[in-house]
């Protein structure tokens, strides 16, 4: 597959030889170091670098390959654990976990720690207002798609669906989300027959324009939490304690 490029693995680490060689350490992570790479994968990598002020990231070509680099020193990927907690996509610490270390000087086992950690506990729990909000937002949209006659605005409404749903699942059950192809994957760390399942229903619609399907998995989804919520739902009203 990568016949025409250089050993990844390689050329992350004359990039590191080139661009970083006084960090204190170094991981490559992304596809490539999961056996997962495509022809169009690049080389993720993760710097620690004390002589940096602070976290940035880069792209570059290296050697035919495309390259993004993680810049950190030695606090500030603490932060970006943080960030990524609030918003329950552990970019980082999976990196860290998942990677190939390249190059450390003492420091990554400590961090690897933190991140593997981190990702053992889980998201914060959506409070009983957070999911009350997520259902009130998940039934508007299921509501715009069952009365849409417009087939190009479905489109986007199953999109949309599709995302809120997934994120109700996971979060409702303390588990990491994802974007993108990452989206997939996380259902699938959290029930694979769940996420078999999730899959058919959506593509039922892509490939037969069936919205049966959809408005039965999203109900079923509500259902444990009180259903489709619109009557009674009150955000940002002010009430006689608040005056």
């Amino acid at each position: 597959m990568f016949k025409e490029k250089n050993d990844p693995i390689a050329v992350a680490n004359h990039f590191i030889q080139q661009y970083y060689p006084h960090c204190q350490g170094a991981i490559l992570a992304g596809s490539i170091v999961r056996g997962e790479g495509t022809s169009t994968s690049d080389l993720d990598i993760v710097i620690f670098d004390n002589s940096i002020l602070s976290a940035f990231r880069e792209s570059f070509y290296v050697e035919g390959w495309p390259v993004e680099v993680f810049i950190h020193n030695l606090s500030s990927y603490k932060h970006y654990f943080e960030l990524d907690c609030e918003r329950a996509k552990p970019s980082l610490p999976k990196m860290i976990v998942e990677g190939m270390v390249l190059k450390d000087d003492g420091l990554l086992s400590s961090i690897q720690g933190e991140a593997r950690l981190l990702l053992s506990n889980g998201p914060k729990e959506w409070s009983k207002a957070t999911i009350t909000l997520k259902r009130y937002f998940l039934t508007d949209v299921l509501d715009d798609f069952i009365g849409s006659t417009t087939p190009e605005e479905d489109i986007f409404i199953v999109h949309t669906l599709l995302e809120l749903a997934s994120e109700f699942v996971l979060r409702v059950n303390r588990q990491w989300v994802g974007t993108s192809k990452w989206g997939y994957r996380a259902l699938k760390q959290f029930d694979e027959s769940f996420a078999h399942k999730f899959i058919e229903v959506f593509d039922a619609y892509y490939k037969h324009r069936d919205k049966v399907k959809i408005i039965e998995l999203v109900d079923e989804i509500l259902e444990p939490f009180g259903g489709r919520l619109f009557e009674g739902f009150s955000l940002g009203k002010s009430t006689s304690n608040d005056r």
